[in-house]
């Protein structure tokens, strides 16, 4: 089973597998849990119960603790009422919790279990794509507010993180597709090689068969590397953060019914075209942006006329300092900068070179 490690304050391991179930359930045995909440969503309720008999094979009890489904679950009610029953079933600090699921559930898992006696252990296992490669690895957790997501949270890293390549093929195209968005990313701050696969071949890079195993490594690897240096976001990590400024602006706008990867990559080309006003990247920087993409069917564009939202929702970002709205730019692929309180007029034409 290949694993990338995870350094830092509490080293971890990303395993990457097959049929990983037998091993989630070992691992809480091994790390001397009495009781193991699984956190999961509706549609994954059926996994959640064929995990939990695995655990409690293990001498391990199993409570199953469902929450809504997507982004609904990040509220503070949904929190509350998770540890509510853990409460109700005298969860100690040796317990743990399982996140299983996509990004909104590793995120509320992670904090629930960091929140719970001051932190519990927390073994990941990540049902998409997006989850595989970003939300499950690096120990960011939390939920959203009305004044933007994911802004109330913490930082505890995960026990361990089982990511089941099986499930790859369970996901619909979508959501692949959405996930790669991530994976992308990972290529313009850290790994062209990323970059050429998605140039040489688009189709195997959204193909379990394809080349997607190895992107997904490769991406964990760029995120183990940086989180490894930087848990909490003192400088090499807000790199991560490439497209999210204006991706997380737009996930707000639409009261969070799209997909975080399609915001991300519309993120990206608001970025890539601020950068290049700037003349920090040539106008060829961008059209790759564009083009990859492009190619497997990720948005580049948004709605015009949502500029005043857009820009109130940015002003509220976290990387914000001094009442300066701050982004994560290119100058080079693998290449990365901060550009720093642009002015409204610069936002403007950016986002007008992505509206139509």
């Amino acid at each position: 089973m290949p694993s990338i490690a995870v350094n830092g304050p509490q080293p971890y391991e990303v395993r990457i597998g097959a049929d990983l179930n037998r091993d989630i359930a070992q691992r809480c045995a091994q790390i001397g849990a009495g009781q193991a909440g699984i956190i999961c969503q509706p549609p994954l309720r059926a996994a959640a119960e064929r995990l939990a008999e695995l655990v409690a094979a293990e001498g391990v009890e199993p409570t199953l603790i469902d929450v809504p489904d997507a982004e609904a679950a990040k509220q503070l009610s949904v929190i509350g009422s998770v540890w509510d029953q853990l409460g109700e079933k005298g969860f100690n600090r040796r317990d743990a919790i399982i996140g299983l699921g996509g990004g909104a559930t590793t995120d509320l898992a992670g904090f629930a279990a960091a929140g719970w006696m001051r932190g519990i252990k927390v073994i990941q296992v990540p049902t998409t794509l997006l989850a595989m490669v970003d939300a499950a690895v690096g120990g960011k957790t939390g939920i959203n507010t009305a004044a933007g997501k994911n802004l109330v949270g913490a930082f505890h890293e995960p026990d361990s993180v089982f990511v089941d390549l099986e499930r790859l093929d369970t996901l619909p195209a979508a959501e692949i597709i959405a996930g790669s968005a991530e994976i992308i990313k990972t290529g313009f701050i850290h790994d062209p090689v990323i970059l050429e696969r998605y140039e040489s071949d688009p189709g195997a890079c959204v193909d379990p068969q394809g080349y997607l195993p190895e992107l997904i490594e490769r991406s964990i690897a760029v995120k183990a590397a940086v989180v490894g240096e930087d848990l909490k976001e003192s400088g090499l990590r807000e790199t991560l953060n490439y497209g999210h400024t204006f991706g997380h602006a737009v996930e707000r706008h639409e009261q969070y019914q799209w997909r975080h990867g399609n915001a991300v990559a519309v993120g990206m080309m608001f970025i890539a075209h601020l950068a290049h006003a700037r003349g920090l990247i040539d106008a060829e920087l961008v059209e790759k942006h564009r083009r990859i993409l492009h190619s497997i069917g990720l948005p580049t564009t948004y709605w015009p006329g949502q500029f005043a939202d857009l820009y109130e929702a940015m002003t509220h970002d976290k990387k914000n300092r001094d009442g300066k709205i701050r982004f994560v730019a290119l100058t080079g692929v693998g290449e990365t900068t901060r550009l720093e309180g642009p002015s409204t007029e610069e936002l403007e034409a950016a986002y007008a070179a992505i509206s139509e």
